[in-house]
């Protein structure tokens, strides 16, 4: 299997700044149609796409979590080499960053912060909610960075 990243591989400001547009769009499109597949399943009562304003700035609630997936491209480049060596593989190593510590940060920092039990209470099946679509995130910014989906269209 070829390897993508490098342990060696040194991280620039525009890469940084690829890896935020890249996981920018593996949220508006991977993220939400795994959260527009678990709605079907009946695993969530949430829509992809929420437009609702989101506090505290009042932007709809889709930009903020685009924004804060971008954020955890940044991460997600940090910890590339290490995503690259994980014994499934750079792709497995990509969906399992993105399910566990995006997650892992909502539950036991963000909740507490809004003053929710941590985990959101991890009531089931609601609980796999996140690891499945912050998985897909995972990989949707993998397969972003890694040219499989170009945004440089985009970029022009």
């Amino acid at each position: 299997m070829e390897r993508l990243v490098s342990p060696s591989s040194s991280i620039s400001a525009p890469r940084l700044v690829y890896s935020f547009l890249a996981a920018v769009m593996a949220t508006l499109i991977f993220h939400q149609i795994g959260v527009l597949l678990l709605h079907f399943a009946g695993m969530t009562p949430n829509m992809p796409y929420d437009t609702r304003p989101a506090p505290p700035f009042g932007v709809p609630r889709v930009i903020s979590l685009a924004f804060r997936g971008g954020l955890w491209g940044i991460v997600f480049v940090l910890a590339e080499r290490y995503i690259a060596r994980s014994p499934g593989g750079y792709w497995i190593g990509a969906t399992i960053f993105g399910a566990i510590f995006p997650d892992v940060v909502s539950w036991f920092v963000v909740a507490p912060l809004k003053g929710l039990p941590v985990g959101y209470g991890f009531h089931f099946p609601e609980l796999l909610v996140g690891p499945i679509v912050n998985g897909l995130w995972g990989l949707g910014t993998a397969v972003i960075l890694n040219g499989r989906l170009s945004i440089d269209p985009l970029l022009r």
